[in-house]
């Protein structure tokens, strides 16, 4: 579908060419998964239906990249829009312009609910677009994490840890029961993700907390993404950590950890992180991403992060854009609890 908005001279045109949108999203500096083809397929495998969408000038150059999640509950839609929009050098400088086309295309009604989550995508021109067209930060505690910074090489990021997180993993290091290794075998990566989903359903269970990830329906995906590394730590042989990553041009994140009870007794998350910054260095990233903290609700996570770095960020605010005031008003205070 081509729409055409006169007051922009822009316009929005679906990509259905599954190859060619991975390509234009990883030719951004600030492409993440959240923006990729798969994460869109996940969404849909979730009951959303999913548009790729090109913003194009009136040249036909690529100006911006949204990858729109559409949900609808009667006469209500909500569209989400995570990692994104993504704005090429020509869309960075006109980022108003971008994102007005793209509600000129979306459409949003009167009951209707647009909210853009950029996932630590956010340029200058996309920031300034939302503002410009009256979206609405909302942020939240949760909305935070810790980061690494890689450029001053590892010996420093070791030596700005806390004494005895170094000392913790010293002794992972010497554990011969211990060993960690990223795998690149499609069934190796399969067989990984299942002991995954196996850990992360046991811990959900025994930390009695919620989450609305489906590993069923993101097996396939992340077990053959070259992009989402994936980290198994075992002890004598037997798996009893599985880390996943995904990784961008210049941030590693953390993304989901899960883990059997053994794993805080022998020093196996300790070695897991390291293991993890080691990669994100050797890829040729700037940032490793901790996956977030929640000091209130999980202070045990969070002080074992917090003994590796204190460099704390801002992973918020998401932007909502809403006609109705009091639609607007209540997904703000829902989304910043």
């Amino acid at each position: 579908m081509t729409r055409t908005k006169r007051e922009t001279g822009m316009r929005v045109v679906a990509m259905d060419d599954v190859s060619s949108w991975d390509e234009a999203v990883w030719a951004q500096p600030r492409g993440t998964i959240f923006s990729a083809s798969g994460w869109g397929r996940y969404k849909a495998r979730r009951g959303v239906r999913v548009e790729r969408l090109t913003i194009l000038d009136e040249r036909g150059s690529l100006a911006g990249l949204a990858q729109a999640q559409i949900r609808r509950r009667g006469l209500v839609r909500q569209i989400h829009v995570q990692g994104g929009p993504l704005l090429t050098e020509a869309g960075e400088r006109r980022g108003e312009t971008v994102v007005r086309s793209l509600l000129g295309h979306l459409a949003p009604g009167p009951l209707d609910l647009m909210i853009v989550d950029f996932k630590q995508a956010e340029s200058p021109g996309a920031l300034l677009g939302v503002l410009a067209t009256g979206f609405r930060p909302v942020a939240a505690r949760r909305q935070h994490t810790l980061e690494v910074d890689l450029t001053a090489g590892l010996d420093a990021v070791l030596a700005g840890a806390d004494p005895r997180w170094r000392k913790a993993l010293r002794r992972a290091e010497r554990n011969p029961a211990l060993s960690a290794r990223f795998l690149d075998d499609p069934a190796e990566r399969l067989a990984a993700f299942d002991q995954f989903a196996a850990m992360y359903a046991s811990l959900k269970a025994r930390k009695g907390f919620r989450t609305g990830f489906d590993c069923a329906a993101y097996r396939d995906i992340a077990a053959g993404d070259p992009r989402q590394p994936i980290l198994e730590v075992r002890e004598d042989g037997v798996p009893c950590l599985v880390r996943l990553l995904h990784l961008g041009r210049e941030r590693c994140t953390a993304f989901f950890t899960a883990a059997t009870e053994r794993a805080g007794l022998n020093g196996a998350a300790y070695l897991a992180v390291w293991r993890c910054v080691r990669r994100a260095a050797e890829d040729g990233c700037r940032v490793f991403d901790l996956g977030g903290i929640d000091p209130v609700g999980n202070r045990g996570v969070f002080d074992f992060k917090r003994g590796f770095t204190r460099h704390a960020a801002a992973t918020g605010p998401v932007w909502i854009y809403g006609r109705s005031r009091l639609v607007t008003a209540a997904a703000g205070a829902v989304l910043a609890r």
